[in-house]
């Protein structure tokens, strides 16, 4: 399912102006506790938490990295799991093609598909 619109929105307010959102995803630590929306766009991987009552109202960057950094990889052994900046997080198994997606457009972009719509 993909991020709403309106929390995509929001998630833009953390953002550099010029910033062109690429992916977009939520996670959480695992066995619940904080949320978190990590949004990829062409400059960096901005990761900011929406707390722990709230999956879709942002409320700080918790940290912003190089878009050069990985994500994953993305443990799907016994649910969906990835290390990021030192911290666990845990991701709906229908978002695990997202972050896959974000780390080969770096790190392999001979893998990902052609563009279905590239005048758009």
């Amino acid at each position: 399912m993909p991020v709403p619109r309106p929390l995509r929105e929001r998630c833009r307010d953390f953002l550099d102006l010029f910033e062109e959102i690429r992916y977009i995803f939520p996670a959480s630590h695992p066995g619940g506790g904080s949320h978190f929306v990590f949004v990829v766009t062409d400059t960096a991987i901005t990761v900011i938490s929406t707390g722990t009552l709230s999956r879709t109202k942002p409320k700080s960057v918790w940290g912003t990295y190089p878009r050069r950094t990985r994500i994953g990889p993305v443990d799907v052994g016994g649910g969906a799991f990835f290390e990021f900046g030192g911290v666990d997080f845990e991701v709906d198994d229908e978002y695990v093609p997202v972050v896959n997606a974000a780390d080969a457009e770096v790190f392999a972009r001979d893998t990902l598909p052609e563009d279905p719509h590239p005048d758009l």
